[in-house]
């Protein structure tokens, strides 16, 4: 039996420009974000089976004889591309509770990093990171034909809080942050997460960010240089920069798509605003899921009362990507 554990995720800013049609033909060279893993995980047990029947057990319950009568596609094309066929039995699981509608915390993603992870240590195999992202993207984009971007991919295969490059070739580079643990801490404390209280299927909204690309390429070019920006102020421990960033990128990551915010959510933000967040946005697509806002100590409790009726989930960094954690 094996069991991996993988991250979600917080993108926090740069999201649209780690699509291959900005990334691979923008003239500053990459596309870029900055992102943070979270200690909130996606589970996958991996056993043999008696027979030669592959049973995966998620929201659903599938027991076929044949790997193509599969419904689950992203863990049947990780079975796939892992070469195991038969007699096994895939069991998925998580922290926060899944759906095909999407929460905007990169679940899709953390589940393909997963159960490639899983799959590759129950044939023995040790892959990176690197390896592991690149699969996943293989399955989800190539194999799968979604329209997303690569940072997610990325994000919970590496863990940590680190800025990620998308350049022109393919190739992605991995940056953590160099501040020590004293600024770290202020920065996490500064931020909280609330649910919107709605899911939403993010492949529309996605599509649509997708078709933008061209006519938005001023406005990612603008997200990149924020990366840049704020990697550089936070390494240089003005860690208020991330809130006041955050409210500028707001307002463009707003104009990707007619589907990123909604009543509920611009609801929210002001809500937020007016009690003191510096600033926020909506994770993932948009649309539903979470939002992430920055507010400073002295203030948090003023947002807290004020998004009452919102559920409030904390959090923390967490430092690994996806990993082994039981081997028997």
């Amino acid at each position: 039996m094996i069991i991996s554990k993988t991250p979600l995720r917080a993108s926090l800013f740069g999201g649209g420009t780690d699509f291959k049609a900005y990334f691979e033909t923008s003239t500053m060279g990459y596309g870029s974000v900055l992102s943070a893993a979270l200690d909130m995980h996606v589970y996958i047990t991996v056993n043999k089976k008696f027979d030669d029947k592959i049973r995966v057990v998620y929201n659903g319950n599938e027991l076929v004889d044949d790997i193509e009568e599969l419904k689950h596609n992203i863990i049947r094309e990780a079975l796939k591309l892992t070469g195991i066929t038969k007699g096994i039995e895939v069991i998925y699981m998580a922290d926060i509770p899944l759906s095909t509608a999407g929460i905007g915390l990169a679940s899709s993603s953390a589940l393909a990093v997963g159960v490639l992870n899983a799959l590759h240590a129950y044939k023995g195999e040790f892959v990176t990171p690197e390896v592991l992202a690149k699969e996943a993207c293989h399955i989800e984009i190539d194999l799968l034909g979604q329209r997303i971007g690569i940072q997610d991919q990325y994000a919970v295969a590496n863990g940590g809080f680190n800025r990620y490059r998308f350049l022109n070739d393919g190739t992605v580079s991995v940056t953590p942050f160099v501040i020590d643990e004293k600024y770290k801490k202020i920065l996490y404390n500064n931020l909280m997460m609330f649910f919107t209280g709605n899911t939403r299927d993010s492949r529309k909204i996605l599509s649509e960010q997708s078709d933008n690309i061209e006519n938005k390429r001023k406005q990612l070019d603008e997200l990149v240089l924020t990366v840049d920006k704020v990697y550089k102020e936070i390494n240089n421990k003005n860690i208020e920069i991330v809130g006041t960033e955050l409210d500028k990128t707001w307002t463009i990551k707003k104009s990707l798509s007619n589907g990123i915010s909604n009543e509920n959510i611009d609801n929210m933000y002001d809500l937020a605003k007016k009690s003191g967040a510096v600033g926020g946005k909506v994770l993932g697509a948009g649309g539903g899921g979470f939002m992430l806002f920055y507010v400073n100590d002295q203030n948090k409790e003023k947002v807290r009362n004020s998004l009452k009726d919102y559920r409030e989930i904390p959090f923390e960094v967490d430092n690994e990507g996806s990993r082994i954690v039981f081997v028997d």
